[in-house]
């Protein structure tokens, strides 16, 4: 460990010792137990999430990740207001630095190893402070000088310690408690939840700019059908006014998931054989989602912050707006009026640099604004290489980890010297051309579902569908790790 790498980890420190913290499992957990602390966390994250903020009206207030709840797990107005966003931004920006050769850490030396998942936390922890701060300062919550101090104190500790809890029960699971990530769980329950409610719900939707029809396709479409008096026709279902949910929604959604999980299922294998019996084959699949989702959840998180603080800086209501700054202030953001939404209004953009990190709603945006969708289109694929290129660095999956892996189970490719290098030199001849791929895949699906307006964002909805199978492989990796537990190192579940 170099001379500035301990100084980096070691200013943390302090910090960290004083921190909550999950002690890792110190014996084996039971697979039944995992899914019990896996529901557990969920059930926590949903009641955080119907419990309001006490002192906040959010029908006057301006809602500044509306574009961006989804794949935030966050809830309008709740505790869980910021969601994931400052666990999955801290993770983004230790990953940047370290990618990137400016953080050098050593991931196989423990000490290293513990510190930069301290780092991590507590770089949540402060973001989480920072998020809550300029919340406030910028009006999330209602005119500053119109709330009491009282009021904004315990507006503040009330989101303060939700975002703790939360990145506790993320760490719960990470550490072996539970399977997968809170992060994952989250996004995947807050899609879920969403597609529900656009296929079920019975609200109607009224007024100049609505159908009249109630805002779940499904029970429109059976309206249609069985009432036809007091319906719209059922053609009128398959487009719908407003970007609501339309009969093409309902196609969109089932061809992406089906399209994801073939992807998710496409694989190289490398033919493995095991050292110490003859006889004994085996192979490594190599994904050609590389790195599935993981680059959309950051470059999502990237997208959230820059939106979040462009709205604070360039929006109507900036303390900077009305001067010489103007132009500039247009470069980053123009606003248009108000959407409304059931969280309140959000916020329009209409030019400027955040109206190219909005994503197309619907296909009749993509008609009207060719260009801004293409220019979102490429912006959107290069950024989802680039961090998939950084996540297989430092997350283990880069060809000499992958080496390692399969040195250390024991295993060996026939015909090759059992050597690491050899190895790692036989897997570079495919997975950076993944990685590559991964991120153009996923980019052009994500950007699919936006343009034919699915059930969710089309972001989230790749995200959550990603989880889902992730999930399932995750399941059944830990059922065959407790009937044969000498898979275990070979599954990657040590």
């Amino acid at each position: 460990m170099s001379q500035s790498t301990s100084k980096f980890l070691r200013f943390f420190s302090p910090f960290i010792r004083a921190m909550p913290e999950i002690k890792t499992p110190d014996r084996e957990v039971s697979f039944k137990e995992k899914i019990i602390w896996t529901v557990v966390a969920l059930i926590i994250y949903i009641v955080m999430s119907n419990i309001p903020i006490f002192g906040v009206d959010i029908q006057e207030t301006e809602d500044y990740f509306y574009w961006l709840r989804v794949i935030l797990a966050s809830q309008r107005g709740t505790l869980t207001e910021l969601g994931i966003g400052p666990i999955v931004t801290a993770g983004l920006i230790m990953q940047i630095l370290m990618g990137s050769g400016i953080m050098k850490i050593n991931m196989a030396d423990p000490y290293d190893r513990s510190m930069f998942t301290g780092a991590q936390k507590i770089l949540a922890i402060f973001l989480t402070v920072f998020n809550t701060i300029a919340y406030l300062i910028g009006g999330a919550f209602g005119n500053l000088e119109e709330i009491s101090p009282a009021s904004v104190i315990f507006i503040f500790l009330q989101l303060f310690f939700s975002g703790i809890i939360i990145i506790l029960l993320d760490e719960m699971l990470q550490k072996g408690w539970g399977i997968g990530s809170g992060v994952s769980l989250f996004i995947a329950t807050g899609v879920a939840g969403q597609v529900f409610w656009n296929c079920f719900s019975f609200v109607p939707m009224t007024g100049e700019h609505f159908d009249g029809m109630p805002r779940g396709i499904v029970i429109a479409f059976f309206q249609a059908i069985f009432n036809p008096a007091d319906s719209v026709p059922i053609e009128k279902l398959w487009l719908r006014p407003s970007n609501l949910p339309g009969l093409i929604s309902i196609i969109t959604t089932i061809g992406i998931f089906v399209v994801i999980v073939y992807f998710e299922s496409v694989t190289i294998d490398i033919p493995l054989a095991y050292s110490g019996y003859r006889g004994f084959k085996g192979k490594y699949p190599i994904k050609l989602l590389y790195v599935s989702v993981i680059p959309v959840i950051l470059v999502s998180a990237l997208y959230a912050n820059g939106m979040f603080l462009g709205q604070m800086i360039a929006g109507p209501n900036s303390a900077l707006r009305g001067g010489d700054l103007d132009f500039w202030l247009n470069l980053i953001g123009q606003y248009g009026d108000p959407g409304q939404s059931p969280g309140g209004s959000y916020l329009n953009p209409v030019g400027g640099l955040i109206y190219f990190m909005t994503p197309p709603q619907g296909f009749q945006s993509v008609i009207d604004a060719p260009l801004r969708a293409v220019i979102y289109l490429v912006i959107f694929i290069v950024l989802c290489i680039v961090f998939g290129r950084i996540w297989v660095e430092v997350s283990g999956l880069a060809p000499r980890d992958i080496a390692r892996q399969i040195i250390d189970s024991g295993m060996e490719i026939p015909g090759f010297r059992r050597s690491e290098r050899i190895i790692e030199r036989i897997l570079s001849r495919y997975i950076p051309t993944l990685t590559i791929l991964c991120g153009i895949i996923v980019g052009l699906l994500s950007f699919t579902s936006d343009a034919l307006g699915a059930l969710s964002s089309g972001t989230g909805l790749l995200i959550a569908i990603g989880v889902i199978h992730q999930y399932a492989e995750s399941i059944s990796k830990e059922a065959a790790a407790e009937q044969y537990p000498a898979l275990r190192g070979f599954l990657g579940l040590d």
